[in-house]
């Protein structure tokens, strides 16, 4: 063999070894990108089963409020207009919202409860306030999860060279699901 089909050779065998390690790298990125994609779709529809089951008990504790609570009907009100936002919201930023926003109308809507000592006896309301609150437990477990997905997923969006392959296939960002600001304030409890 002549020394310049050696060179040739090698040169072959260097394109075929740097073409595999690109190849190899592009599919277990964008593999990453889809397993991690996945996680976060799965980790919001726990995330969503949860804000449904909260969403289903809204108009029972409304009405068992009301029973007892009529002239709070600017409270009652705002309580089902969130609600309905819920159910009006599309795409994940706008549902994370739209939950926000009835997790504060609920904390008001539990404040005034505070003024109606019977409705707080009330045994259909006591178990709705226990389903409620377990509830609110396990959407902060699935809202924690569902962070911890996106978090993973996020940093390898941002990273590189990693970025380039989300780039090109279109992978974005991932909404976080924090808790809005009112929720940092403990909500004030007045005793008539």
């Amino acid at each position: 063999m002549t020394s310049g089909k050696k060179i040739f050779l090698i040169a072959v065998i260097v394109i075929v070894l740097l073409a595999g390690a690109f190849y190899s790298f592009f599919k277990g990125t964008y593999n990453q990108f889809v397993t991690l994609d996945e996680g976060v779709k799965a980790s919001w529809a726990q995330v969503e089963n949860q804000l449904q089951r909260r969403y289903d008990l809204i108009p029972n504790l409304v009405e068992t409020v009301k029973g007892y609570a009529k002239q709070e009907k600017d409270v009652l009100v705002e309580v089902t207009n969130a609600r309905a936002r819920v159910g009006g919201a599309s795409n994940v930023p706008d549902k994370i919202t739209a939950n926000n926003e009835l997790t504060g109308a609920l904390s008001r809507l539990l404040v005034v409860v505070e003024k109606y000592p019977d409705l707080k006896s009330n045994v259909n309301f006591l178990r709705l306030q226990d389903e409620l609150a377990g509830t609110e437990n396990r959407i902060a477990v699935e809202r924690k999860r569902y962070n911890e997905a996106v978090q993973t997923y996020n940093v390898l969006i941002r990273s590189f060279p990693a970025n380039m392959v989300a780039g090109m296939f279109g992978f974005a960002k991932a909404a976080f699901f924090e808790a809005p600001a009112t929720a940092q304030a403990a909500p004030q409890v007045k005793f008539q």
